[in-house]
């Protein structure tokens, strides 16, 4: 038996039997190509390979490092596109085998073509296209900063891929992978390797650089390597959730030499990019699904667009098993429960203090009894909200806004949806308060 069947033997007593069967059971380890640092999965078809890219990726990422001591990048692909690509092209016989490694720890499928852009990401993308033009000179290093799931590590791989197209020679790596590497080769005295590794590469893509918080011993190793591949006008990529001076824990002429090339920040997705993402996902997984149903999961999803893929797996994998088409309805059926999960941890307090805020008053006016123009539509605001992501019922709801009873809640929810059949730019704000408040309060 193989490393990769034992590990996902390990994954089978963790997960449901019919998540085993219809995803896990399908893939196929590839030995030839995986090594200690980096495991390769083969599916039979690209939804396969998106569930448990998304899903489970992570989960068998640990595994691996629980049983070799060593957590390897995980890659999931297609095996007929593999086939089709060995097929039409021989690698050259110039290439370095050494070099072919590290460039396929990179996704393929992260380019610039399939990362959907709007105002949240522009300035980071366009910033992205221009170092491929000139790759080590102006905005290096590229410090790319945002929440989990905005497509932070999208952005920079397809750097990576464009470049390494170009024949540059290119390394990805987590902060994870990459203290284990400098851990492994320091207590094997292999440190040159290590160093050929990371400093003799054309791009270098380091993920999360926030984890080297704290890890003075790497910080030190790290730091002599941005040295060398800078004076070198080698590209640096790097990607956090914060920006450098935030980072607690990390030395201050780390902090200094991340801020001397360009800092970009990716905001959370406003709703139209959020639905763009969804079609193109659709696109990409070849789902078919409505508008409606589109414009739908835009409104529930946080700003992690990574659950995008998990619910487009889901609602496809349901309608097969059930053989039902994906409507409305059955969307919303299937998605119950993680709505469920998301509501209970959203606070009538939590959306009476955002939407004050949003809206410009006291979250104390919009308990009281005034009937001024602003703090009533404030209120009538919070209360549809609290009555769509929380649990509350509409006698909760009057006894805490202070109301006489659950009719006059039942009027005010009246009100509210009259306004948005008549109003598009009210749809559109209340859309985006309700996509804010369930983000901010799943962080």
């Amino acid at each position: 038996m193989t490393i990769g069947q034992s590990i996902l033997n390990l994954l089978k007593q963790e997960i449901s039997e019919i998540e085993y069967k219809r995803y896990i059971k399908q893939l196929t380890f590839c030995t030839e190509e995986s090594r200690t640092d980096y495991a390769l999965f083969l599916a039979p078809n690209p939804l396969v390979a998106s569930w448990v890219r998304t899903k489970y990726s992570e989960k068998i990422a640990h595994l691996f490092e629980v049983k070799t001591s060593i957590k390897p990048h995980i890659s999931i692909e297609v095996k007929n596109k593999r086939t089709s690509a060995a097929q039409s092209s021989e690698p050259s016989a110039s290439a370095s085998p050494q070099h072919n490694a590290h460039q396929s720890l990179l996704n393929p499928a992260y380019t610039f073509e399939n990362y959907v852009v709007g105002s949240s990401n522009q300035f980071a993308f366009s910033a992205a296209q221009s170092i491929c033009e000139k790759p080590g000179s102006a905005y290096n290093p590229f410090f790319i900063y945002g929440g989990v799931g905005l497509g932070k590590t999208h952005l920079m791989q397809a750097v990576g891929n464009r470049l390494q197209a170009q024949g540059k020679s290119v390394i990805y790596s987590s902060v994870e992978q990459f203290v284990n590497d400098f851990t492994r080769h320091l207590r094997n005295q292999t440190m040159d390797r290590f160093k050929d590794k990371y400093r003799k590469c054309d791009v270098l893509l380091i993920d999360d650089i926030q984890f080297l918080s704290g890890k003075n011993q790497t910080q030190e190793e790290f730091f002599h390597t941005f040295e060398a591949l800078r004076n070198d006008k080698k590209q640096i990529i790097l990607t956090s959730d914060k920006q450098p001076k935030q980072i607690a824990g990390l030395e201050e002429r780390l902090k200094s030499r991340f801020e001397w090339g360009l800092i970009a920040d990716i905001q959370p997705p406003e709703l139209e990019t959020k639905i763009a993402i969804i079609n193109k996902k659709c696109e990409i997984n070849r789902v078919s699904i409505s508008k409606e149903i589109i414009d739908y999961i835009a409104t529930i999803i946080d700003n992690n667009a990574r659950e995008i893929e998990g619910i487009l797996s889901k609602l496809h994998a349901y309608a097969k098993l059930m053989n039902q088409d994906i409507t409305l309805e059955f969307t919303k059926n299937v998605l119950k429960e993680q709505l469920k999960e998301r509501r209970e941890n959203i606070t009538i307090e939590y959306i009476v203090k955002f939407v004050s805020k949003e809206l410009n008053v006291k979250p104390s006016e919009v308990r009281s009894k005034s009937r001024s123009k602003n703090i009533v539509y404030a209120r009538r605001v919070s209360i549809y909200l609290a009555r769509g992501l929380t649990p509350n019922s509409m006698p909760q709801l009057a006894q805490y806004f202070g109301m006489k009873d659950h009719t006059a809640v039942s009027h005010t929810m009246k009100k509210i949806n009259e306004l948005l059949k008549s109003d598009e730019n009210f749809k559109v704000k209340i859309d985006e308060l309700n996509n804010k408040i369930s983000a901010g309060a799943a962080l």
